[in-house]
């Protein structure tokens, strides 16, 4: 008997329906309902093949919602993230070079050309 381990345990997600997660099988449920949907509110208006091809791309994005991970987020925490990131708290970045070494040597340096000042006058 082989016990799979998980190098990263954060990786680690538990089985529930056929294999999958509870959010897997949750999403995929909802892929089904959906193709469902545009299939029996569609299929007076379109032909069969059409409709099978209305139907795949209707429910690809419910799908995929349960199954596609971006940088360890889920799809609701990514879109959260990229509301809050271009909604909520828009700014512009914008670029300023500052000199270190001028800015701690500031003083001493408007003290210098003074000192050239008064003595070139």
């Amino acid at each position: 008997m082989e016990v799979k381990i998980n190098r990263e345990i954060r990786d680690y997600t538990e089985s529930l329906f056929f294999g999958l997660s509870l959010r897997q099988f949750f999403f995929s449920v909802l892929a089904v309902i959906a193709a469902i949907g545009l299939y029996f509110g569609l299929r007076s208006y379109f032909g069969l093949e059409t409709l099978s091809w209305m139907c795949i791309l209707g429910a690809a994005p419910c799908a995929a919602l349960g199954f596609i991970r971006y940088h360890g987020m889920t799809a609701e925490q990514l879109l959260w993230t990229f509301v809050k990131s271009e909604l909520l708290m828009p700014r512009q970045l914008v670029f300023r070079s500052s000199n270190l070494y001028y800015e701690v040597l500031k003083g001493s340096i408007h003290k210098r050309e003074q000192e050239r000042m008064k003595h070139n006058d």
